[in-house]
């Protein structure tokens, strides 16, 4: 399943997520994934769960290798149960006019390997779309 964390910069998305994770992985029997743009939020988050900085993938550049990026990392444990994706917009060119099929993708890897996704956007509901009819939103 993958649930949305929406609004505008400086609304609270990280820091929702920030806690959303840290409470998830105190409870959680297997792995949980935290990919950020940078390591600002290291210290933020708990030490058992694996923080992902994407400034150290600076050649990801498209949907697909991004996609590619977090089957490499869904592969390389098989006991993730959770990733959470912050301010996802701000990595490999994902934009407002592409994300819709970005969340199709993790739908399918949902699906495909039982894993749960929780994404925060940038944009207010209207300016998504149809994605926020299908998905459940956080906050």
């Amino acid at each position: 399943m993958v649930k949305l964390i929406i609004g505008k910069k400086g609304s609270g998305k990280t820091k929702k997520m920030i806690d959303m994770a840290n409470d998830y992985v105190r409870d959680s029997k297997g792995s949980t994934i935290f990919i950020n743009n940078d390591r600002r939020l290291t210290c933020d988050l708990n030490y058992r769960m694996r923080v992902v900085c994407v400034e150290d993938y600076q050649q990801l550049g498209t949907i697909d290798e991004y996609i590619g990026f977090i089957m490499g990392i869904i592969s390389s444990d098989h006991d993730i149960e959770m990733i959470f994706v912050d301010s996802v917009t701000k990595h490999a060119n994902i934009s407002l006019e592409n994300i819709s099929a970005f969340i199709e993708m993790l739908d399918r890897i949902s699906e495909q390997y039982n894993i749960d996704f929780v994404v925060s956007i940038s944009a207010d509901r209207e300016e998504i779309g149809e994605i926020a009819a299908k998905h459940e939103i956080l906050n």
